[in-house]
């Protein structure tokens, strides 16, 4: 039996196999749901513009109490759950219309918010959905290719993603069943830092600092200045830019004493 969240889903993608297609599985896999998947939660909120507290009440809160998550800590997890869902997939138009919600405040990620609000009012979902083909998939490939090895090899599937294989290993984070892209794809690595942060992965204290250093510091500053620079960009270049101003932060901040 499907749970309520589920169902909410699959009525707003349009049924199963809406759904299915839209975060890239096959439609057996979701049939076979009772509840979304923890690591599937993300997606599905991109894919329908479901938020992941009806989907998983189980694992998010609309307001979580304060003894949880320090309060820093779970604004750090929310921005990299927002930068993993928009890097995994084009999101819905409900998606964006909730992204021309956002504010901020004079800071620069403040500002990078306001940007990326103004950008998802401007827009719609067919316009966002082909600017991410170009940029991802494209004829052959995209403009951009967001995965570690390459950034730091010039070649997929090298040591970097062996190596955070055998650091998600470490951590129990076990690949998904029916996920195509390899693990250090930038959507996968901010998602796994949102949990870390967040506490959906058990880890023991400053495992989001030692997986910052060790698989994203060293080449996600890159790839985010890049897709703000990106000629198929527009919508993605604000992406580009909420990504770079936090990898910005967070390296100010693990650089301090612990």
């Amino acid at each position: 039996m499907r749970d309520s969240g589920l169902d909410e889903a699959i009525r707003a993608a349009g049924g199963v196999g809406a759904l299915a297609r839209k975060i890239g599985i096959s439609q057996p896999s979701v049939s076979n749901w009772a509840h979304v998947p923890a690591e599937r939660v993300l997606s599905v909120e991109a894919a329908t513009g479901v938020n992941r507290a009806t989907l998983r009440p189980d694992l998010y809160v609309q307001n979580p109490p304060t003894s949880a998550v320090d309060e820093v800590d779970l604004a750090r997890s929310q921005e990299y759950g927002l930068l993993a869902a928009l890097l995994a997939r084009a999101p819905s138009q409900e998606f964006l219309d909730r992204l021309s919600r956002l504010r901020g405040d004079a800071s620069s990620l403040g500002m990078a918010h306001v940007a990326l609000a103004e950008a998802a009012s401007r827009t719609n979902a067919a316009r966002v959905e082909r600017e991410f083909f170009d940029l991802f998939i494209g004829l052959g490939r995209g403009e951009l290719l967001p995965y570690g090895s390459y950034y730091l090899t010039g070649f997929l599937h090298e040591r970097p993603l062996a190596r955070l294989r055998e650091n998600l290993s470490q951590l129990g984070i076990e690949r998904v069943e029916g996920q195509a892209e390899p693990e250090d794809h930038a959507a996968i690595l901010c998602e796994v830092m949102a949990g870390l942060i967040g506490g959906r992965f058990a880890a023991g204290a400053d495992a989001d600092r030692a997986f910052f250093d060790t698989h994203l510091a060293p080449w996600i500053g890159r790839f985010f200045a890049d897709l703000e620079r990106s000629d198929a960009g527009d919508f993605y270049r604000r992406v580009g830019a909420l990504g770079r101003v936090l990898t910005e932060i967070e390296t100010e901040a693990f650089a301090l004493p612990a």
